[in-house]
């Protein structure tokens, strides 16, 4: 009976090593790609958001507006308001309460901690609208005009504007609405290119 030493051989040892090497070179990859992926998850949630903000502004006939409000701690929430006086979802409406809120506020879910509203640090943008220059104010990511709201008409017409989302790292997407047909579009930024696409 002969019986087999408890030590590994060459080739085992060589045949381990390599895959931790590639084990060690894909994760980070996958982890980008994950970053990416949860990134542009968010932005799905928010196009939902605002498509529904003006599904419900042409089925009611009324300006239905989504508001975003950004707490100390830098969450923000959203929440679909109606028009309660005929003269569009205005923020001071929403505060004194004539426009009346239609859901409850909601935040981004499930997509980790990193993943919100903002730009990441090192990098300065181009402009969406115009690619000849980069973006101003990296402190506001919701940007309606100078507001934090969209209004969506009955006929399907909206505020233009773009929300901004990242991981706070190397991800970068835009949520862009345009405001004579309502229409949603999300874009990703390419750093090394200085390109939307």
């Amino acid at each position: 009976m002969r019986f087999r030493s408890r030590g590994f051989t060459l080739t085992e040892l060589l045949l381990v090593a390599a895959i931790a090497l590639f084990l060690s070179a894909l994760v980070p990859r996958v982890a980008a790609w994950s970053a990416g992926l949860r990134v542009r998850l968010a932005a799905y949630e928010l196009v939902g958001a605002l498509r529904l903000a003006r599904g419900t502004a042409i089925r009611l006939g009324v300006n239905v507006g989504v508001k975003f409000r950004t707490a100390r701690n830098g969450s923000v929430s959203f929440t679909l308001y109606e028009d309660g006086d005929g003269d569009g979802v205005l923020t001071r409406d929403i505060t004194t309460g004539v426009d009346p809120r239609n859901g409850l506020p909601r935040q981004l879910q499930h997509f980790g901690s990193r993943v919100g509203f903002g730009f990441p640090r090192d990098i300065r943008p181009r402009d969406p609208g115009d690619p000849r220059r980069h973006l101003d104010r990296l402190e506001d990511p919701i940007r309606f005009n100078r507001s934090d709201l969209a209004s969506f008409s009955p006929l399907g017409g909206s505020t233009p504007g773009s929300l901004y989302l990242t991981d706070g790292r190397h991800h970068l997407v835009v949520v862009r609405v345009f405001g004579r047909t309502g229409k949603v579009k999300i874009l990703q930024y390419d750093p090394q290119g200085e390109r939307w696409r």
